[in-house]
């Protein structure tokens, strides 16, 4: 597997960003929800900790693969896909790009405004984005639940339009970037017996 990307795949470093932030999505989702139901405890603090640091490493990872987005280029799309979904793609991109930086720093806003120090794993401090603010804290907090369910709407059409190209299209837009899947079987040509 090429480390770059080329004109009919994607290499290897955006297919492992691209797992591994998805990984971390689900992961942050599952805590997220059920972490608020913790009653407080050393417990839930540590939890809170926990989904605050991999938040801020999905904004890391998310700047390192627009960075390397730049650096590697994109490939080009399947052939025969319509300019209608090409356009949906890439809008459907953009909004995950823009959400996927912009739910971690309304997290982290929310930290700040809360008053809360901020520790990436325990290793080391991140600056405050505010000082104690009640509305800006409300704000953060409204943001940032409407990001997930925005996030939580657009990752699910995203994976059903990959399904989609897989069984129903029978095309390669899956398999560029999950190369361990088989590719898909041609569509069987509807053929006429009489003729």
């Amino acid at each position: 597997m090429p480390i770059k990307n080329l004109a009919d795949r994607w290499g290897g470093v955006s297919i492992t960003l691209h797992w591994l932030t998805a990984l971390m999505i689900v992961g942050l989702a599952v805590v997220g929800l059920l972490m608020q139901e913790l009653a407080n405890s050393p417990t839930k603090i540590q939890v809170y900790g926990l989904h605050k640091s991999i938040g801020l490493t999905v904004l890391a990872l998310t700047v390192l693969r627009l960075v390397w987005r730049l650096v590697a280029g994109v490939p080009a799309p399947v052939p025969g896909t319509p300019r209608w979904q090409r356009w949906a793609a890439n809008a459907s991109h953009g909004a995950l790009y823009f959400i996927l930086l912009a739910m971690p720093l309304s997290g982290w806003l929310y930290n700040s405004a809360s008053g809360f120090p901020l520790k990436w794993f325990g290793l080391f401090s991140l600056p405050k984005l505010s000082g104690y603010d009640a509305q800006v804290k409300a704000f953060a907090l409204g943001a940032h639940e409407t990001l997930f369910l925005v996030l939580a709407a657009i990752v699910t059409v995203h994976a059903l339009a990959a399904l989609k190209h897989h069984y129903v299209n029978r095309d390669r837009t899956l398999v560029r970037m999950l190369p361990l899947l088989t590719p898909p079987a041609p569509a069987a040509r509807d053929t006429d017996p009489g003729a």
